[in-house]
């Protein structure tokens, strides 16, 4: 099999390293740069774990899109600082992560490593569509966030998600099988059966209240005995089918959320992207040397940027 593609769910993963790693590791001028430490070790980690050929940081250009917020209105409004109200939607990111992305970006900028966005996209928008495109290389898509569990699949290449939600080191990757198993979603529309029982149940973190009455349990089933959300949509209107008249209440009277929140549940797989490179091919070595070791000392990340080095001098020749 030819070497993956790796799609890193950028925001994820320097989120997870902010709050991973203590913040007392500065740089010599005392900035902080535990996210830029803790998101280079943990991209040398999954390159020497995954070997990929290909490797895109995506990014979050847009966390909040207005086109999502307009279908429904309480998507994330729960993380818009409400002290912020009378300003554009601004996420509650810590003040000292904000500056430590732009770190990394210098960085990987300067390994010539490809990082990737779109206008009115989340990072799960750019995950979705470039693993929408690929019909070459197995994907491995890395992201703390379950959201992405429907990108699973066998076919025309396999796509996995290597799940960092109990961190790095307990990752778990995640198929059709895996998902099907752990939410009783049908096995040969994993991916997609995984969006509809997002839907059907709701999300809290998202501010996606879900089907009044419809837990997972509940939307597993539905979803295990007629096989999709159209089908299921199917069967709470035809009053002759075996559905339960409470289930058939419930979702009829749920029409109009169901109908707005499929195109927000679901990732988009048609993002106009925006590259950082003009591939997205690994580099063996950094694409500006200089302004690496430069970088590196400046921020205080030498042994950080010694190990990402490593990860990509231990890949094969290409």
């Amino acid at each position: 099999m030819s070497a993956p593609l790796l799609l890193l769910d950028g925001a994820s993963m320097w989120f997870r390293s902010y709050f991973g790693v203590p913040s007392s590791i500065t740089a010599p001028d005392g900035r902080p740069v535990n996210a830029v430490r803790g998101f280079l070790d943990a991209v040398a980690t999954v390159i020497t774990r995954e070997r990929p050929g290909r490797l895109v940081v995506c990014r979050d250009d847009d966390w909040r899109p207005q086109w999502r917020v307009d279908l429904i209105p309480s998507y994330k409004a729960h993380r818009v600082e409400e002290e912020l109200a009378d300003e554009p939607d601004v996420e509650e990111v810590p003040d000292d992560l904000t500056p430590q992305v732009d770190m990394i970006m210098e960085i990987l900028d300067a390994f010539g490593i490809a990082t990737a966005g779109a206008p009115h996209c989340e990072a799960d928008d750019i995950l979705g569509t470039l693993a929408a495109r690929e019909t070459h290389d197995p994907v491995v898509v890395v992201s703390g966030d379950r959201d992405l569990l429907q990108l699973v699949r066998h076919e025309p290449v396999p796509v996995r998600v290597l799940y960092l939600g109990r961190g790095l080191a307990k990752a778990t990757k995640w198929g059709p099988e895996e998902v099907a198993e752990t939410y009783g979603v049908p096995v040969h529309r994993a991916g997609p059966a995984y969006a509809e029982l997002a839907l059907l149940r709701g999300d809290p973190s998202d501010g996606l209240p879900g089907v009044p009455g419809v837990g997972e349990k509940t939307a597993a089933t539905l979803l295990a005995q007629h096989g999709s959300l159209e089908n299921v949509l199917a069967a709470a209107h035809d009053p002759k089918s075996k559905m339960s008249k409470a289930y058939r209440t419930k979702l009829l009277r749920a029409v109009d959320y169901i109908e707005k929140a499929g195109p927000v549940v679901r990732v988009a797989d048609d993002a106009d992207i925006d590259w950082s490179t003009a591939s997205d091919e690994l580099p063996l070595a950094a694409a500006h040397p200089r302004k690496v070791v430069k970088l590196a000392e400046q921020y205080g990340v030498t042994s950080s940027i010694g190990r990402l080095q490593k990860a990509l001098d231990d890949l094969p020749n290409r």
